[in-house]
């Protein structure tokens, strides 16, 4: 009998991905939409692209916000992945606006996931509940250990929430007897080809920079993650007996956004007028960000260069990814395939 992943989120960047290669290991995948029909028709087209074929996977309607409809998402699933979280370009007033859905959704999926009598759960968070933690002396390089302090007030509310939901689901499985085992996989800025015109957050960078809206850059670099790498990842750590009760970086080398840049016009000539030319003073940046909400998401991270390890990937599943320039110039093309950029 095939086995039946639950996917939340499932017409997001990174769950499509997921989709797509658990559909290739032959599982039946279950995916949440908030509007089950037009969630299917989304994820089958997106995996035609993928040339997966899309036969074994259903969509269900849940909510985040909402308590109803996890039960039967989850039931039957032998497996879980909790994919979904909001993650806006333009970071909201209220940090509740992402914290609540972050952390209440994870929340309502464990539950659920326990009551279904599912053995292992993996949770998508991210290397920004890893980096920004209270210390640490220049040259650091972050690994699992570390924890992002929430209490620092030059964080985003996005980094908020993918700590607290991330701390969220560790105390559960912690204090709940009975409960799924849990697996965590920590990205960076996901790259990688896209499958459809709906852009992740991490993309819609590449096709901002395509249109020409940044003559120049920002000051920041960060790791880089191939979504491919992620997909693979997590599924990986749904069935490796050794991930249980493990986080993992999935993310291999760093970029800055001036590179991404040149990187897309060296990919697509044509767009070379049109990507940044230059790299923006620090000062320049934070005097355009009380005007341009975009630009306050990239503030904590002006002239710090923050380093992950992804030994741990490799070691205990075996991982071997793929580099940045890779992710980046295939995230290029696919968005010039689509007709995007």
């Amino acid at each position: 009998m095939t086995d039946t992943v639950l996917v939340t989120g499932a017409t997001g960047f990174i769950a499509k991905h997921i989709v797509a290669e658990l559909l290739r290991q032959g599982y039946a995948v279950r995916g949440t939409a908030r509007d089950a029909a037009k969630g299917l028709d989304i994820a089958q087209k997106a995996m035609a692209r993928a040339g997966v074929d899309a036969t074994r996977l259903s969509m269900v309607a849940a909510d985040l916000t909402r308590d109803e409809g996890w039960d039967a998402a989850a039931s039957g699933c032998r497996y879980a992945m909790h994919v979904a979280s909001p993650f806006p370009i333009t970071q909201p007033a209220d940090a509740d606006e992402v914290v609540r859905p972050a952390r209440e959704g994870t929340l309502r999926v464990l539950r659920a996931a326990a009551k279904a009598g599912a053995p292992r759960v993996v949770l998508t968070s991210s290397t920004v509940a890893v980096m920004y933690t209270a210390s640490h002396e220049p040259g650091h390089v972050y690994s699992e250990a570390d924890w992002t302090d929430t209490t620092r007030s030059d964080i985003t509310p996005y980094i908020i929430s993918k700590t607290l939901a991330e701390r969220a689901a560790w105390a559960f499985v912690r204090e709940n007897g009975g409960a799924p085992e849990l697996a965590v996989v920590n990205p960076g800025f996901v790259q990688g080809p896209a499958l459809d015109p709906d852009l992740s957050t991490s993309l819609e960078v590449q096709h901002l920079m395509g249109k020409g809206a940044y003559p120049g850059a920002p000051r920041i670099e960060f790791p880089v993650a191939d979504v491919r790498d992620v997909a693979e990842i997590h599924v990986k750590a749904m069935t490796n007996p050794a991930a249980a009760g493990e986080r993992f970086i999935a993310a291999n080398g760093t970029a800055t956004l001036y590179g991404i840049g040149q990187q897309i016009a060296a990919a697509l000539p044509d767009l070379a007028r049109k990507v940044p030319r230059f790299e923006m003073p620090d000062v320049m940046v934070r005097g355009l960000a009380v005007v341009d909400k975009r630009l306050r998401t990239v503030l904590p991270e002006l002239g710090v260069v923050r380093v992950c390890s992804n030994a741990k990937a490799r070691e205990t599943l075996g991982h071997e990814f793929r580099s940045p320039e890779t992710a980046i110039r295939d995230a290029a093309l696919s968005l010039r395939a689509l007709k995007i950029i």
